[in-house]
Order: structure tokens, then C-alpha cells, then sequence
């Protein structure tokens, strides 16, 4: 039984319990008024059903969580020799006996050691999967049975079931935040690392981005650049262009379907506009390199300009017909959560539709659409695909979108693909690349917030 198999099985037994406890619940009524009872008989059943499920998962996600490196550490304090292997050695050991005990290709000769030990790895695997599977089992059933045994007409149901959901609550908030806290942390300790190899007036003043680093000492054009402006001008650069396409189009066509559309038309155009959600990127990235850069070249060519085979206006029409979902679906939720005492109002005081519109949909749902817009520049700026394949990896310094530049996260990708080594200067750039964009996404956001706090409309 593999770990999603138990997982299936934990929440059969956690239906079951749901349903016993749900019916154990009524046999305490004894036929009377279900009022007799404290709770409800599904507050009653959703006891026992958390009671059942919830210790059981949290054994299975610690286990499967740990159970990775207690193996290796057992299987590597058996190997001799590996107490003397450094830390880099070591890891390829691990990786090898994985790789042996799994029947796939190792990076060195097979030999009776690395045999018994893949062999020690794969029992001690069946036996922590074995462990794991008769005590989350034999967790499930306690909890039912305790639960179960527990009910009775008094038994605050209600007030348990409320409590763990709370409980559930604040841990999965904590967990989020300090998820968050972990991943700033993160890129500030890298970024001050890099700061430390790079001036940080370079790196945000400078104008030449060219992240090269020597492989030996003495090599020509090694000293590397590392000033971001170029990279930062280029995302900046695509994302209007973006935002120039998806919100005039989104917006109005949220405005046409939630006002003056029909039901039938609603049903149709809706779902078929949020499909451009669900095309990947890459398929965007195509339609980008092989129809819209050429035809852009060649439309400027006729027109007597120079337009690069790969160019932010490519990009970014593509990029802004990508997120137009984003905008137009959002902004017509909101715009049809607005209450429609405020249109008949409207109406009544001899406004037109326009005026309407303009003069109270819109600043009733002022906040919604600029979350929306938030979103979409988000969206935007975080976009990778696209721009490789239709802006390509120049960091010119341009706001020429006739001109091929580049994005951070583009760059980011490509400090980091392949093996590195988190000592250069060149891999370091990337967690400083991601800090600088994280903290411009984070002042874009506040200024959002000041501006849907002064614009917004108070509606009883």
C-alpha cells in the first residue's frame, strides 16, 4: 500500500466514522426530538470523523516528512568509510545507494559494500512503510473508537468540532506566515552574501548586466557586470505593454457582460474568454516566436523601421492578451456583486446606463478591480516563457519595445539552471534579483491599498 493508498484508506475509515457517529447520535435521541441533544447528530458524526482522520494524517506527513533521512542515516552509519567522505562525496554516496536500491544507472563501480548497503536501504524502506501503515491504521481506529465511545446527549459536539477547526485554522495561517517570513529570510541573508562580492551601488545604479564569472585567474572578460537596470527596465517595459492590452480589454469586456449582455451570450462568451486562463505559457511562448514577432518585423519593415526578430512589443501583446482572464472575470464578479438597489436607484434618479455605470458600479467595485489589476500586473511581471521566447535574453537598456530585452525572472532562471555553486557572485545575483522584485511587487501593493482606501465608496 502506497502512501496515497493509505491516505484513501485513512478517509474511508474517517467517512465510516462520520457516518457511525452521525447515527449513534440518533440512537440517543431514542426516537424523541432531536432537540434532546446538545448538538446536532453531524456535529456529532464530524467528531468522530476528526478524531479518526486528523492524528492519523499528521503521523503520515511526519513519517513520510523524516523517513527519508533517518534511512540514509542508518544505511551510512553501517558504511565505514563514510565517516571519513566529505560532504559533497557523501551526498553522491546517498545518491548511488538510492540510485542501486531503485535498479537505476550509479555514477561508480558496483561493489559488494554499495550492494549491501542498497539491499539494507530497500529492507529498511519496506519495514518504515510497513511501521507507517499498521500504526496510521491502528491510529484511525483508536481515535473512531474512542470518539464514538465518548458521544452521548449532553457531549458538546459542537463546541469540539468548532474548536479543532479553529485550532486547524491558526495553525495553517502560522504555517503561511511563516512560510513567508522563511523565504524573506531567505533571500536577505543570500542578497547580503552577494553584497558582500558586489557593490551595492553597482548593482542597483549600474547600467551593464553581463554576470560573468572567471573560471580561472587571468581569464579575459571575466570581471562580470551586475548592474541591474537593464533587466529591471526590460520587465517594467513588457509589463506595460501588458497592462496597456489586459485592462482596457478586460475591464471593458467585464463591463459589456456584467451590464448589457445577455444571459445566453453571458453563458457562452464567459467560459470561452477564461480558457485563455488555462493555456499554458508555453503555448502563448509559440504563438509569440512564430506569429506575432513576424508579423511586428515584418509590418515595421514596411513601414521603413528596424524591428528585432525578437522584441518586447511581441511579448508583451502576447503576455497582455494572457492575463486579459485575470482582469475581465474578476472585475465582472465584482461588478455583479454590487447590489442592484444602487442601479434601481440610479435609474430612478434619471441616470442613463453610462452614467450609471461610471458613476456608481465602478466605484462600488473599485476595490475588486484594482485587486484584479494587481493581479494581472503580478501575473505579468512573474511571466518567463513569453519573454524568452519572443523577447529573448539581451539586457539592453531601451524603451524601445522594438528592441529585444529581457526580464528578472527570465534572468533568475538562467543564473540558476545547471549545477552551480552558491559561492559566486553570479549565482548570488539571482536572490538579490528576487529580493529587488520582491520588494517592488510589495510597494505596488501598498500603493494599491492607499488608493482603494481614499476611492472607496461607503454603501449601506
Amino acid at each position: 500500500m502506497n502512501s496515497f493508498a493509505l491516505i484513501l484508506a485513512v478517509l474511508a475509515l474517517a467517512a465510516f466514522g462520520f457516518w457511525m457517529g452521525r447515527a449513534r447520535a440518533r440512537v440517543l435521541a431514542s426516537g424523541a426530538h432531536l432537540s434532546t441533544l446538545h448538538s446536532l447528530p453531524s456535529y456529532h458524526g464530524a467528531y468522530v470523523a476528526l478524531w479518526c482522520c486528523v492524528p492519523a494524517l499528521l503521523l503520515i506527513a511526519g513519517w513520510t516528512a523524516f523517513e527519508p533521512s533517518i534511512v540514509e542515516y542508518v544505511v551510512i552509519s553501517n558504511l565505514p568509510q563514510a565517516a571519513e567522505l566529505p560532504t559533497a562525496q557523501l551526498g553522491l554516496l546517498i545518491a548511488d545507494i538510492r540510485s542501486l536500491a531503485s535498479g537505476n544507472i550509479v555514477s561508480r563501480e558496483v561493489d559488494p559494500a554499495l550492494t549491501a548497503a542498497a539491499e539494507h536501504y530497500v529492507s529498511l524502506q519496506a519495514l518504515s512503510h510497513a511501521s507507517l501503515v499498521v500504526l496510521s491504521l491502528g491510529l484511525a481506529i483508536y481515535g473512531l473508537y474512542v470518539a464514538r465511545k465518548s458521544l452521548s446527549k449532553e457531549f458538546r459536539a459542537r463546541n469540539r468540532v468548532e474548536k479543532i477547526v479553529r485550532v486547524t485554522m491558526i495553525v495553517a495561517s502560522t504555517i503561511a506566515i511563516l512560510t513567508t517570513v522563511g523565504i524573506v529570510l531567505s533571500l536577505i541573508f543570500e542578497t547580503l552574501r552577494f553584497f558582500d562580492k558586489v557593490s551595492i551601488s553597482e548593482f542597483l545604479f549600474g547600467l551593464t548586466w553581463s554576470p560573468q564569472t572567471a573560471l580561472r585567474a587571468g581569464q579575459v572578460g571575466s570581471s562580470g557586470a551586475f548592474g541591474a537596470v537593464p533587466i529591471f527596465a526590460g520587465t517594467f517595459l513588457i509589463t506595460i505593454l501588458a497592462m496597456t492590452v489586459a485592462v482596457p480589454v478586460g475591464l471593458f469586456s467585464a463591463v459589456y457582460m456584467s451590464e448589457y449582455a445577455g444571459p445566453k451570450f453571458r453563458a457562452v462568451a464567459k467560459p470561452i474568454l477564461e480558457m485563455l486562463a488555462g493555456i499554458p505559457t508555453v503555448v502563448y511562448g509559440f504563438f509569440a516566436a512564430l506569429t506575432v514577432a513576424p508579423f511586428f518585423r515584418n509590418t515595421g519593415e514596411a513601414a521603413g523601421l528596424v524591428v528585432s526578430s525578437e522584441s518586447a512589443l511581441a511579448a508583451g501583446m502576447v503576455m497582455g492578451i494572457m492575463i486579459i482572464p485575470f482582469i475581465s472575470s474578476l472585475s465582472d464578479d465584482v461588478m455583479n456583486a454590487v447590489p442592484q438597489t444602487l442601479r434601481d436607484g440610479s435609474f430612478a434618479l434619471g441616470a442613463t446606463k453610462s452614467e450609471t455605470i461610471k458613476q456608481v458600479i465602478l466605484p462600488a467595485a473599485l476595490p475588486g478591480i484594482v485587486g484584479a489589476v494587481l493581479l494581472a500586473v503580478s501575473r505579468a511581471i512573474g511571466e518567463t516563457m513569453i519573454v524568452v521566447m519572443a523577447a529573448g535574453l539581451a539586457a539592453n537598456l531601451t524603451l524601445n519595445p522594438l528592441e529585444a530585452v529581457t526580464t528578472v525572472t527570465v534572468q533568475i532562471v538562467t543564473l540558476l539552471v545547471g549545477d552551480q555553486e552558491f559561492d559566486s557572485a553570479k549565482t548570488l545575483a539571482a536572490f538579490a534579483l528576487g529580493l529587488v522584485l520582491f520588494m517592488i511587487t510589495l510597494s505596488l501593493n501598498m500603493v494599491a491599498q492607499r488608493v482603494v482606501k481614499k476611492y472607496r465608496e461607503k454603501y449601506d
